[in-house]
């Protein structure tokens, strides 16, 4: 078995190019190629005070990662028994015992175990003893920018959807389940279907977005809000989705939203009637962007996958 293990939090390029090796490995060697990851992630329970929001939720993996990894994916139940492990015992007792591993390739600044001890120089000697190889992949560079998933947020969290984008290779997919809202866009003329995600997932800066949607194996267009709504008693964050040229009762159902360019800032509004003239002006400007979108759409979609 050919194995790399990690939390692949974003499925960036440079976990990409890592599932890539995995794969050429287990071709040019004929062993299986396996994922190992982690579920919670393993900061919950390390620095629970300072654990990320998650680019990729553990539902968005399961439906993803075939996308990337044409191998076994085993996830692990991240405990606190699983964390007292040491680089050494997890290698010996998981990787080598429980899955027969014989080369493991991972990025150059991973490391495992308890304290971090499992860095690519203490696997290397682990491998000599052990006799599996290592293979580390060096960091992968977009615009002179080492790429990791804390980069990711960064952008995210400024609503630089369309570099984040590029950096990911791939759309940024928030997946839910609609449920119901106050019924306020549907008053407007502008029905919305109101997103429940998985909390610990990360949402883009808050504001109005022109998005993507995937919807009962539809792709649709539309606008995204995500913030408070003022007129909302709860004031809450939340994340409505308007979709062009649908209509369609949605409740309960699971879709995902990839949301492709910022547009504006939310903000509060003095009366519905001021509120239903800026999403007026938000879904022609939206609607403009979609269609400049569209022109370079053959690159795009090669790139987004099958899920926006």
């Amino acid at each position: 078995m050919v194995a790399t293990t990690g939390t692949f939090d974003g499925i960036h390029r440079g976990h990409q190019e890592i599932l890539r090796r995995v794969l050429a490995a287990g071709e040019a060697t004929g062993y299986a190629p396996v994922l190992v990851t982690f579920h919670p992630h393993p900061r919950m329970l390390v620095t629970p005070d300072d654990a990320p929001l998650l680019l990729t939720t553990i539902e968005e993996k399961e439906q993803f990662l075939p996308d990337f990894f044409r191998g076994t994916v085993l996830v692990l139940d991240f405990t606190s028994e699983l964390m007292s492990f040491s680089a050494e015992q997890f290698v010996r007792d998981i990787l080598i015992d429980k899955l027969g591993m014989k080369k493991l390739v991972v990025g150059h600044d991973h490391a495992f175990g308890k304290n971090r001890s499992g860095s690519a120089d203490e696997l290397a000697a682990l491998g000599k003893r052990w006799g599996f190889d290592v293979e580390v992949v060096g960091p992968v560079m977009l615009d002179n920018q080492r790429i990791s998933s804390t980069y990711v947020r960064t952008l995210l969290r400024e609503g630089r959807v369309d570099e984040a984008v590029r950096v990911l290779g791939h759309p940024y997919a928030i997946y839910g389940t609609v449920e119901k809202g106050i019924g306020l866009g549907h008053k407007l003329g502008y029905p919305t279907a109101n997103l429940r995600c998985n909390p610990r997932k990360l949402l883009p800066r808050q504001g109005v977005y022109a998005c993507r949607v995937r919807v009962r194996g539809l792709r649709e267009n539309g606008m995204m809000f995500i913030g408070r709504n003022h007129f909302n008693p709860q004031e809450r964050v939340t994340v409505e989705i308007n979709l062009f040229d649908f209509d369609e009762d949605l409740y309960d159902t699971d879709i995902t939203v990839c949301p492709v360019r910022f547009v504006r800032e939310g903000r509060k509004f003095e009366s519905t009637e001021a509120l239903a003239r800026q999403i007026r002006k938000d879904k022609d400007e939206i609607v403009k962007i979609i269609q400049r979108e569209k022109r370079d759409d053959r690159d795009k979609r090669a790139e987004s996958r099958d899920y926006c």
